[in-house]
């Protein structure tokens, strides 16, 4: 396995050097921030990140993400210039070395969460998922901006685009879906990167919005759709595992047997009574088989991309929640311990 470690560019309050500090540390996953999406990168940008990688010792061979168009999630006329941009994007980053791009098809809104500071009982700080604070609430209407959601958008915009997904069901949004694997993943075998689609977090519908990269038959069908090794999975454990229906160790076992996991996201999640909550990445902090998900990963020889995924705010720390350095630190050195563990 490769160890990565996710880093939002100059701005990160987390600074790149640190990161190199990390024993083990192999890749910075990293993006163009500054370019809006369904434009083309710079070669100047791109080139610039892998730069400020090699410069202390690290690789940029992971970006996440490069965002989709919600114009192609929607079907529009106007997809076919942004596939066409997002083609450019593709043969630009494989150019500068990239091998891996994570991506999501989420509509409208990213990951979710409700609050991001929940103090636990040992004074940290982590971002968790309640449904009764989301309920009765209304994003066109209520004065609300979830952890996760696009900032950007105004009250009218989110109207609007609410009104298109309107006519989107899941079988449209796999029918769009589709259309853009076809375009893209020709490019990308020829490009020499291998793409992996980020699942849905959670993995079920918010506020009647479709999601569809949800449990083991939607993956199946979703590899099908293009049945080749550069058409794969980031697998996010705490994105799927917080529907108690996904085993998630037995679908890593099946998805890296098949080579069709590129980038694993390993985080520890626990389930309460109204959802869940974000935890150190040690297995007993959680409710998921950290250990067992590294097992059968080491198993099958995974020689992908690994990061830790968020982490808890410890020791003072501040920045952006989920991305301290300290706690995913950790949480990098308790994966490669167990890894070491099994080598030996």
């Amino acid at each position: 396995m490769k160890m990565s470690f996710r880093w939002y560019g100059k701005e990160d309050p987390v600074k790149i050097e640190y990161i190199r500090q990390i024993p083990n540390m192999y890749s910075i996953v990293s993006a163009v921030y500054d370019v809006k999406v369904g434009e083309v990168w710079s070669n100047e940008s791109i080139n610039e990140i892998k730069k400020m990688a090699e410069d202390v010792g690290l690789t940029f061979e992971v970006v996440e993400s490069v965002p989709v168009h919600e114009d192609i999630k929607l079907g529009l006329p106007t997809r076919d210039k942004y596939i066409a941009n997002y083609c450019e994007n593709i043969k630009r980053l494989g150019k500068a070395g990239v091998k891996c791009i994570c991506y999501n098809f989420m509509p409208v809104f990213d990951w979710t969460r409700t609050q991001l500071d929940k103090i636990a009982e040992d004074g940290s700080t982590s971002l968790v998922y309640y449904e009764n604070q989301l309920k009765g609430k209304n994003p066109l209407s209520d004065d609300m901006n979830l952890p996760g959601w696009d900032s950007s958008y105004k009250k009218e915009e989110l109207k609007e685009l609410f009104a298109q997904y309107a006519k989107v069901d899941e079988e449209k949004l796999w029918s769009n879906l589709e259309y853009f694997l076809k375009a893209i993943i020709p490019v990308a075998k020829k490009a020499g990167v291998k793409m992996a689609i980020h699942p849905d977090d959670p993995p079920w519908p918010i506020f009647g919005l479709p999601r569809i990269i949800t449990d083991e038959k939607n993956l199946d069908r979703f590899l099908k759709i293009v049945d080749v090794e550069e058409n794969g999975l980031t697998f996010c454990t705490g994105s799927l595992g917080v529907a108690q229906k996904n085993d998630v160790v037995r679908m890593i076992d099946k998805y890296s047997k098949q080579k069709r996991i590129h980038f694993m996201h390993i985080r520890n999640i626990k389930f309460v009574e109204n959802g869940f909550e974000e935890t150190a990445h040690n297995q007993h902090a959680g409710s998921l088989d950290i250990v067992g998900v590294l097992k059968v990963l080491h198993k099958n020889k995974f020689d992908g991309y690994i990061r830790p995924d968020h982490g808890r705010m410890i020791w003072g720390e501040t920045g952006k929640p989920g991305y301290g350095l300290y706690d995913r630190a950790l949480g990098a050195n308790y994966i490669n311990g167990i890894w070491d563990a099994l080598d030996n």
